[in-house]
């Protein structure tokens, strides 16, 4: 799987998932969730933080291959 996936599409997808999971969160945190919802939503938001961590731990993989690559701590921090 590592080979058929490009770098551009790692770093959007974890970009994309980051955002996700704090969107969920945001939505978690809010009043908005009915309360028969409530754990469908917590249980969509551990799928979302595993998605990523995955990606994360994909991404970091990559750049040890390609010293190019910015650190994972750059690529969350910095705006696109």
């Amino acid at each position: 799987m590592n080979e058929s996936i490009s770098n551009n599409a790692i770093i959007y997808a974890t970009l994309a998932l980051n955002s996700e999971v704090d969107l969920q969160r945001e939505y978690l945190e809010s009043d908005e969730v009915p309360e028969n919802e409530r754990e469908n939503e917590e249980e969509i938001l551990a799928d979302l933080e595993q998605a990523f961590m995955e990606f994360v731990d994909l991404y970091k993989i990559r750049c040890k291959a390609d010293k190019q690559l910015p650190s994972i701590d750059e690529l969350l921090t910095s705006q696109l």
